[in-house]
């Protein structure tokens, strides 16, 4: 295929996934239960850090999150007691524990009464034509609390060769507007030029297959080279792509 004729292929592709129809299989569902700013961030921030393995228990494990802080994710972190946390220790998904959780939600408390909450935070160290260093120091700010060592690798560091592809997802599901009532656009201080794919095995493998990669690992220098492949496409939105790479991988077996 031919640039051109590749950009075509992928347009309808993005037509085709990025409709309303998507949030049912998806975590972002759980984001769109909530209509207050800080709500939406939060559930989506959590969805999006257990976002791995089966897609049902995600999301029904996301569901459970959102329980546990009695659907109220941003009074919960500003406003709950110590003995309130206690109910967390139970929760599990795959690694992520209750003890991961609790310093989770500790985290966020910081982070929105020290530092602006998390758009102010992922905005501080933005850089022209790329999210990664932001992304770094997030997870700096982040860990500032006290905390067990082993929490830390639940956000993962793009400058440690990680493709860091669940907060990728999550600044996608929070900077891009695509007005077809999928990715929610609340942050506008962002643009959607500097993000960068959510880099899986399935969206590896379809741009394999398309040419738009060559690297074998999905690794934070893959995502340099895919960046730089869908930046050529849209440079204005490149992550529209993701509904395209992950569709065709997911639903059509590409």
């Amino acid at each position: 295929m031919t640039q051109k004729e590749l950009k075509i292929f992928l347009d309808e592709k993005v037509e085709l996934y990025n409709k309303p129809d998507f949030i049912e299989s998806d975590p972002i569902q759980i984001p769109h239960l909530f209509s207050l700013k800080e709500d939406i961030e939060i559930a989506g921030f959590l969805s999006s850090i257990i976002a791995w393995g089966n897609r049902k228990m995600i999301i029904n494990n996301s569901k459970k999150m959102m329980d546990l802080m009695g659907n109220s994710p941003y009074d919960f972190i500003m406003t709950h007691q110590e003995y309130q946390l206690e109910r967390l220790e139970n929760f599990v998904h795959r690694t992520f524990n209750g003890q991961d959780f609790i310093s989770f939600i500790k985290a966020l408390q910081h982070i929105y009464k020290n530092h602006n909450g998390l758009e102010a935070v992922f905005l501080k160290n933005q850089e022209a034509d790329t999210m990664q260093k932001s992304i770094h120091e997030f997870k700096k700010i982040f860990f500032e609390i006290e905390h067990q060592q082993r929490t830390q690798k639940h956000i993962s560091d793009p400058l440690n060769n990680s493709a860091a592809k669940r907060i990728n997802m999550f600044l996608r599901w929070m900077v891009r507007q695509d007005k077809k009532g999928v990715d929610f656009g609340i942050w506008k201080s962002i643009s959607p030029s500097t993000l960068s794919c959510p880099l899986d095995v399935h969206s590896g493998n379809v741009a394999r297959k398309l040419g738009l990669l060559t690297r074998k690992q999905n690794d934070a220098k893959a995502l340099a080279e895919l960046d730089q492949q869908l930046r050529k496409l849209d440079p204005k939105d490149p992550v529209k792509y993701d509904f395209a790479l992950f569709g065709l991988g997911v639903f059509e077996g590409f």
